[in-house]
């Protein structure tokens, strides 16, 4: 890039600063314990808001979205087990005040992940 190293460390630190970019560390479900996987569409009766935000702290949801369409809200899940899966959906999902129904698209495979978009 023809810069200098602390060049490029002022750089990094002013990105960090404005909140256009955060450093984490992506790990593998799968190696760590976590063998279940899946999306799940959930169609909410009234203000979505409190349900998103109870989905929102828990720990097996990894990522909570509103959008248009079939769902009112997708939220992937990452599970040790079928088990667990089926209680987090069954019994924590399901039960939740304003849940009217979920569909489940467990993952069989994860073919492709990446975190590449801002770099386009």
């Amino acid at each position: 890039m023809g810069l200098s190293e602390a060049a490029v460390r002022q750089r990094v630190q002013k990105l960090l600063d404005q909140g256009v970019m955060q450093i984490v560390a992506v790990t593998d479900p799968l190696t760590v314990g976590f063998r279940r996987q899946a999306m799940v569409g959930i169609n909410v009766e009234g203000d979505l808001d409190p349900v998103a935000d109870a989905l929102t702290a828990m720990a097996e949801c990894e990522y909570v979205v509103m959008t248009a369409g079939s769902f009112d809200l997708m939220v992937e899940i990452v599970c040790e087990d079928d088990d667990h899966l089926l209680d987090v959906i069954n019994k924590r999902i399901r039960t939740l005040p304003g849940v009217r129904s979920t569909e489940s698209f467990v993952y069989l495979k994860l073919k492709k992940q990446t975190y590449m978009w801002g770099t386009r």
